[in-house]
């Protein structure tokens, strides 16, 4: 292991203030607190003979509380002094594993020796600690939260607050916590004294019946949320901690999209508590189970290669079948990009032709009739018109071939690039159309195009009801129709206006729900029968009764609205009835109950029927 200087960002035991030095308490024990002051020129004389030998290797250096006797007889020795070092082992390249922890640990050993007899250093390996937390062992992780850091390059404050932060979200809602883990610059190698700490919770919603999944979501990740400040203030830790909230059923949907932040977490995330999710996906992304998406057409287009390969290698037995496929998959693969699905090989020649070199002029002719001969060939030698393929005319088949393959590649970038700038449009039309839904929500029945940004941001953005940075992700998106609109749209211009689109449509789409939710909760009558709960929905001029809300079959069923506010005779109803129902009905600023429809739940119901309030 190569020397390196001390670094200039780590922190002597003079920094430590009692604010910054506790852990899940707001004070150290006494004896720990007065053994930290009483030994401060001791470990200072270990921290910086121990970084002068291994510089930023050492990533943490932290006083461990004392141990407690393993049973009655053994005795506290009360002058021993625990330690533990962090090194930083994700670059070493010169020896194992073994070979680099007995040397490190032993010439810790001996510094601490020649220091003080007393002071009985642990040493670890950052790969080992790590190990540890995706085997499920987490004891160390708990002596750091409790212990007082002597020198630290960011790993071991993260632990820290990471660590007693877990503790709290545990405790308090154990039922729904799936995974707990600790991600970003930290796990990747690149932490710092002043680096934010990154954490990823994972809740179960998949059990959820008294509310929605958002509502769920909402109100677990403030409450999250606000443990992260409380940890920050127990522990002194003045370092952000990002906490990122995910409901089940959205991380999985992210992992079959392929999401490239979900993958960063699978690929770096580091367990600090897991009930059998978080793992199994991570060890799934290393076998290299989990894929991309648009398998399917990476799949045609990877057949052509591979093809090729195989022609090379077994001319005269499969070469004629070889170069077919070769070019009539990543033909039927460039239809597929273009949004069209695989036709037929003796139809994918005129298909091509008709698309790409007469509709949309991407493509040379000569380039059709290469694979057009290609299939003509074929159907000879199935039909058994051409007996044989000599050597000669393999050879001109299969640098056909890779002629074609080449060009086809270059016609899947353009039908790319073709896309992208449609997408922009499809965008800019998705986006205006969700923020004039949200603004007729909100009571603004038609707006222009150009004016719906200035609404946007008097009515959502200066209230409060939306985050301000939205709104700098709607404007690079209407910069970029801008851009297209001028012909001078770049990829980069296409890549900015994505990013910005996803978390702008989600938090649009998810404000459109529960601003609907509200609305709804307030036309709804929910009733007590028996062991059940059962629903009365008030909509326009028709009600909607659900027997049952937990069976797993709804029976509903609807009828009319009476004058007198009861309702009129039922009838057999349906789920989509009802959704359908909701979604064109309009729901008025308040709902009035009339007396004859408490006859009605009886008739419905039974006698017994309660009445829930503020349910």
């Amino acid at each position: 292991m190569a020397k390196k200087k001390p670094s200039k960002k780590s922190v002597s035991a003079k920094s430590i203030t009692p604010a910054e030095s506790q852990p899940s308490t707001p004070k150290l024990p006494p004896e720990l607190e007065k053994k930290l002051q009483g030994l401060k020129t001791k470990l200072d004389d270990f921290k910086a003979k121990l970084l002068e030998k291994f510089g930023d290797y050492i990533i943490g250096i932290t006083l461990l509380p004392p141990e407690k006797p393993k049973d009655d007889k053994e005795k506290q020795d009360p002058e021993k002094i625990s330690l533990l070092v962090v090194v930083d082992d994700t670059t070493s390249q010169k020896m194992t594993k073994d070979e680099l922890y007995q040397k490190f640990s032993s010439i810790v050993k001996k510094t601490a020796e020649d220091v003080d007899k007393n002071i009985d250093p642990q040493s670890i390996l950052l790969t080992d600690l790590w190990q540890n937390c995706y085997d499920g062992k987490f004891d160390l992780n708990r002596l750091i939260s409790l212990g007082a850091p002597i020198h630290d390059t960011g790993m071991m404050a993260a632990i820290k607050i990471a660590e007693i932060h877990k503790s709290m979200v545990i405790k308090k809602f154990e039922k729904y916590i799936m995974s707990y883990v600790l991600a970003g610059s930290l796990t990747q190698g690149r932490a710092t004294p002043t680096s934010d700490i990154d954490v990823w919770i994972v809740i179960d919603d998949t059990d959820v019946k008294k509310m929605t999944r958002t509502e769920l979501k909402d109100k677990l990740r403030a409450i999250i949320i606000g443990m992260g400040v409380e940890a920050g203030e127990i522990t002194g830790i003045k370092n952000k901690l990002n906490i990122q909230v995910y409901i089940l059923t959205d991380f999985w949907d992210s992992l079959k999209e392929a999401n490239p932040i979900i993958f960063t977490l699978l690929r770096d995330g580091v367990p600090f508590y897991d009930r059998g999710i978080f793992m199994p996906w991570k060890q799934l992304l290393r076998m290299g189970r989990i894929k991309p998406s648009r398998e399917a057409i990476d799949l045609f287009m990877s057949t052509g290669e591979q093809s090729i390969s195989r022609v090379k290698l077994r001319l005269k037995d499969m070469g004629m079948e070889d170069t077919y496929y070769a070019i009539l998959t990543p033909s039927q693969a460039a239809l597929m990009l273009y949004g069209l699905p695989p036709p037929t090989p003796r139809e994918t020649p005129e298909v091509m032709e008709e698309i790409f070199v007469k509709k949309e002029k991407m493509l040379e002719k000569e380039y059709v009739e290469i694979l057009r001969k290609n299939v003509d060939l074929r159907k000879k030698i199935e039909h058994g018109e051409k007996k044989e393929l000599s050597g000669t005319e393999l050879d001109e088949y299969v640098n056909n071939a890779e002629k074609y393959l080449k060009r086809i590649r270059e016609l899947f970038t353009s039908i790319e690039e073709m896309h992208n700038e449609k997408s922009i449009l499809y965008l800019y039309d998705e986006i205006m159309t969700i923020i004039r839904d949200v603004l007729k929500m909100e009571g603004i029945e038609r707006a222009q195009d150009e004016e719906l940004i200035k609404l946007f941001e008097d009515e959502l953005i200066s209230t409060g009801k939306i985050p301000a940075r939205l709104l700098r992700d709607l404007n690079e998106i209407v910069e970029a129709k801008s851009r297209h609109d001028q012909k001078k749209l770049s990829k980069a211009d296409i890549e900015k206006a994505r990013k910005g689109s996803s978390g702008l449509i989600k938090f649009m789409i998810e404000y459109l729900q529960r601003k609907r939710g509200k609305e709804l909760e307030r036309a709804k009558i929910r009733v007590k029968h028996g062991e059940k709960y059962g629903e009365v929905v008030l909509l326009d001029k028709v009600a909607f009764v659900i027997h049952d809300i937990d069976a797993k079959d709804q029976r509903i069923e609807k009828g009319k609205i009476n004058a007198d506010g009861s309702l009129g005779s039922l009838t057999e109803s349906s789920i989509e009835d009802y959704e359908k129902e909701l979604a064109k009905a309009q729901f008025p600023p308040r709902v009035f109950i009339k007396d004859a429809i408490f006859e009605d739940l009886k008739n419905i119901f039974g006698r017994d029927v309660e009445v829930l309030l503020h349910y």
